[in-house]
């Protein structure tokens, strides 16, 4: 197979013969179709119900939607919609978003964390949750630049890194490197969201073609799954 082009389901498991070893290749060729998409469906599927589970409980019963269509209908009716939970908490959120842009908003936050910094114990998990739901969910120009190779944790063993920003203040004056410092994130496999933020001369770094979501993949998968390339050559 040419490295520019995607593995079908039916190349990843060896062609066997036989009738038996046949349909033993054709359920497992099925498998690697339908598991990804089983597991897909059944994660959003338990997310959204944990979600309601959260939510609903909040709802006044009067504008669940059994007691809406009991009192439409006259008559007992069980119903459980699932995603409404869901749609209140999206609104909601929203709302709070739009709410906390005005004035009053950022002052009744300002307060409240002046409030929080007073408690010993409160202000470090806060502080904590904070910079991760600022770093995860803000809206800014912080991002990866590009996905790079780096030697890590020694010469002759490359590493998928991701290129953070040019090393700036201290870091940047304080090492005598023989060029530019970059720092860049060595994620960890199978989660990416740990790892070891490093800082590396920028002639040591191969930056890549691929995309940060490619590369990510690469990392998750554990070396099993890898974009298409094509070689200049």
């Amino acid at each position: 197979m040419s490295d520019n082009q995607f593995e079908g389901p039916e190349n990843l498991i060896k062609q066997p013969s036989g009738l038996l070893a046949g349909l033993r290749n054709s359920f497992l060729t099925g498998l690697v179709v339908i598991a990804p998409v089983a597991l897909t469906i059944w994660l959003i599927w338990s997310v959204i119900g944990w979600i309601d589970g959260f939510v609903l409980p909040f709802i006044p019963n009067l504008y669940h939607p059994d007691n809406i269509l009991n009192t439409i209908f006259g008559q007992d009716v069980a119903i459980n919609i699932r995603g409404l939970g869901v749609v209140v908490f999206l609104l909601f959120t929203t709302f709070v978003g739009w709410i906390a842009k005005g004035f009053l908003g950022r002052s009744l936050i300002r307060f409240g964390e002046n409030l929080v910094c007073k408690m010993p114990v409160v202000r470090s998990i806060y502080s904590g949750v904070k910079q991760i739901a600022e770093t995860v969910f803000a809206q800014s120009d912080r991002s990866f630049e590009k996905a790079c190779l780096i030697e890590y944790p020694r010469k002759g063993i490359w590493a998928i890194g991701f290129i953070s920003t040019d090393a700036k203040g201290e870091v940047k004056y304080k090492v005598k490197a023989k060029s530019d410092l970059l720092s860049v994130f060595v994620p960890t496999t199978p989660n990416p969201t740990s790892g070891f933020m490093l800082f590396f001369p920028r002639s040591d770094v191969i930056e890549l073609d691929m995309s940060i979501e490619d590369a990510a993949k690469l990392v998750i998968s554990a070396g099993l799954v890898y974009p298409p390339y094509k070689s200049p050559k």
